[in-house]
């Protein structure tokens, strides 16, 4: 089967005069995209033709390392950032080369700032514009329209996602798929990442309900992607039927971006072209809305081209007869609104006003009105509170423990490794920085790690009592995240002589001065108290090392 698909992405190369893409999509890290990758450049490097390596990230995988073997790879362009060098894919060099195949391992990856595009996928275009063929290789969880759907199904928010066109307009869509039991068995096995980080993946992302929700989301993606392709909208329905998607954006809704990548879906799943329709009433001019509502509105408007809608904005004050004089024209069959939560006053109703939404549905004839539930978790619970506020008032009168707060939530979730030899401090600080990238896709490796040999320039941040706490402060991310590796033999740091046998390693964003500094004095507390060092240093386990965690933070609180 792949020798086949081989020789068909062969065959397009040889009749294309501009560059093809070809993609290798798969539900998780680890299910051998790379190295399908790999061993296509190889098969086709036999059959004569030129074949480079743009950018290939082995993680370490020695199987995937030895195919690189014999394959012509383009060197890095450097690039610093905030005093710090980082490496990029030189596309000057690729296009200069000019090779048939270029391979770009990562199609999501948020490109360093200053480089001359932002995303990966834009190197990508800008290569295929040229007329050089690109293999790439994409996990499931960065197409922008599954955003919502991934958070929901994994607790995980995906910071790196590329536009589904991207997808839809690739040459080849190859799915790589593994059982979730064969990946978690050769993630144990340390052939998806380096020793040290598999358990830590294993209690995080890695955990065997996400992968299963992922592979599903992976096929089905897939397979609506062969339908799409094999079908004609024009073929499926009498031309009399409207058939195309809208949906209707507002000022005030906080879930636009949601709304669209939900509107995507449809489209994509019927293959119809969909509109995006925002009507500003009177009220809602540029002179009469702050800067931040314009500014959230732009934004709304430039996922939806991104997403692959056709942008309509209208002026009037009967939004709802603009909509469906809108669907007549344009022969929509689904309109999509969001629940604005309209609520109307007793005098109001008496009058016989009715809300939007009702008013779309009694209106509107031959046409599905889709109203879907894209709230945000935290929103759903919104409802709740005035009936947990006196609850709350209760719990303070009786003493009751106050909700944990954001350090105790971060010390409490955080990464832990077991390691049971000596290590240099800066083996230590990457292993502990690759388990925090392993969980968290927005940290980008070589900006924390030059970020972090930075801060021990400055100083060293072995702090006594066989404690270190090297950490960083990033731009680009939203929380801060911890991770702590425990070593019975010791930590040592060469230059300076100290040992440490518990470190911490703690990211923060910029913007939250406050937060890393009362995380660090929270750990500093924790690292003065004898008997958790004595409890982190009998742990036998990353389980029982959280337990040790929870413990402390319990016992803090009933003091």
């Amino acid at each position: 089967m792949e020798e086949s698909r081989a020789e068909s992405f062969l065959r397009l190369i040889k009749q294309s005069q501009r560059g093809r893409l070809r993609i290798y999509l798969g539900y998780c890290a680890g299910v051998g995209k790379t190295y399908q990758m790999l061993l296509e450049a190889r098969r086709l490097q036999q059959q004569g033709i030129d074949v480079v390596v743009g950018i290939v990230e082995t993680h370490g995988r020695k199987e995937t390392e030895a195919l690189l073997e014999n394959l012509e790879i383009i060197p890095r362009k450097a690039l610093t950032y905030r005093g710090i060098e980082i490496t990029e894919m030189d596309i000057d060099s690729i296009i200069k080369r000019r090779p048939a195949v270029v391979l770009v391992d990562e199609l999501a990856h948020t490109n360093v700032p200053g480089s001359r595009n932002a995303k990966r996928y834009q190197d990508v275009e800008e290569i295929i514009g040229t007329g050089i063929h690109v293999v790439s290789t994409l996990n499931i969880q960065h197409l922008e329209s599954l955003y919502e759907t991934v958070e929901q199904a994994t607790g995980v928010k995906v910071k790196e996602r590329i536009p589904d066109r991207i997808a839809l307009q690739a040459d080849q869509l190859v799915n790589v798929d593994i059982a979730t039991d064969d990946l978690l068995q050769r993630l144990k096995e340390g052939k998806v990442y380096l020793a040290g980080k598999a358990e830590s993946a294993l209690t995080n992302f890695f955990k065997e309900e996400n992968l299963e929700q992922l592979r599903e989301l992976t096929l089905r993606e897939v397979a609506a992607q062969i339908d799409s392709s094999r079908r004609s909208p024009l073929q499926d329905e009498p031309s009399s039927s409207p058939d195309q998607v809208m949906v209707c954006l507002s000022s005030r809704s906080e879930n636009s971006e949601a709304l669209l990548r939900y509107a995507s879906r449809i489209a994509g799943r019927l293959n119809r072209n969909w509109y995006a329709v925002y009507v500003q009433s009177l009220s809602e001019s540029p002179e009469m809305i702050d800067a931040g509502i314009q500014r959230r509105l732009t934004n709304t408007l430039a996922l939806a081209q991104q997403l692959g809608a056709t942008v309509f904005i209208y002026k009037g004050n009967d939004i709802v007869s603009t909509i469906l004089q809108f669907a007549k024209e344009y022969r929509v069959g689904h309109i999509v609104v969001g629940n604005s939560g309209e609520r109307l006053s007793l005098l109001q109703r008496l009058t016989g006003k009715r809300p939007m939404i009702k008013r779309l549905i009694e209106e509107s004839h031959g046409i599905t009105i889709v109203v879907p539930d894209i709230r945000h978790p935290d929103e759903r619970r919104k409802k709740l509170r005035s009936s947990k506020y006196l609850t709350d008032i209760r719990a303070n009168l009786m003493g009751k423990p106050k909700e944990s707060d954001d350090r105790e939530v971060t010390i409490i979730h955080s990464n832990i490794m077991l390691w049971n030899e000596v290590l240099e401090k800066e083996s230590a600080i990457r292993r502990l920085l690759d388990t925090l990238c392993v969980t968290h896709s927005d940290i980008p490796f070589d900006y924390a790690w030059r970020a972090l040999l930075e801060r021990e320039k400055q100083g060293a941040t072995f702090i006594g009592e066989e404690i270190a706490i090297p950490h960083a402060r990033l731009e680009g991310i939203n929380e801060t995240v911890l991770a702590i590796g425990v070593s019975k033999l010791g930590i040592c740091d060469p230059d300076s002589q100290n040992t440490a046998t518990i470190m911490f390693l703690m990211l923060s964003p910029v913007n939250r001065p406050d937060s890393h500094i009362k995380l660090l004095g929270m750990i500093s507390k924790m690292a003065g108290d004898s008997q958790w060092r004595a409890a982190m240093h009998s742990a036998k386990s990353e389980i029982e090392v959280t337990q040790i965690l929870r413990h402390w933070i319990a016992g803090q609180k009933k003091r």
